[in-house]
């Protein structure tokens, strides 16, 4: 049984400490235009074009291109990514849970490796349901 014994990424972020990384689902075209996503382009170099990824102080996984089969290997490679870069804490937004219209439920099992990587925030509601 995994245990999830960190703090949760807060609900609004809208500053990071100097090691912390704003992860936010994008597009595949990376055009940053709404929710959390230009809040990663205005305020933590979330970079227009790119649409996955490392860009600033943010990172970007894709949710608009299809279905939660679609999202898996997006948050696949940022999970492994978190664990190849201990030196920064990940601050996981509700990917998906906002323009792209997925739920919760749908989204939270994808991030489930991720309960064990000591780097990476999950929102509460994602670890609630994970539980």
């Amino acid at each position: 049984m995994t245990m999830y014994n960190r703090p949760f990424a807060p609900n609004i972020i809208s500053e990071l400490k100097e090691n912390e990384i704003f992860v936010f689902g994008s597009n595949l075209a990376g055009a940053h235009a709404g929710g959390a996503a230009r809040v990663a382009n205005v305020r933590f170099g979330a970079v227009w074009g790119q649409g996955v990824g490392l860009q600033g102080r943010s990172y970007a996984i894709p949710t608009m291109q299809g279905g939660v089969d679609t999202i898996k290997p997006y948050v696949d490679e940022f999970i492994l990514f978190a664990k190849q870069h201990p030196e920064y804490t990940f601050l996981v937004t509700r990917i998906g849970c906002g323009i792209a219209g997925f739920r919760e439920k749908d989204i939270a099992p994808l991030f489930r490796d991720a309960l064990d990587v000591n780097n990476v925030l999950l929102p509460d509601s994602f670890v609630r349901i994970l539980s």
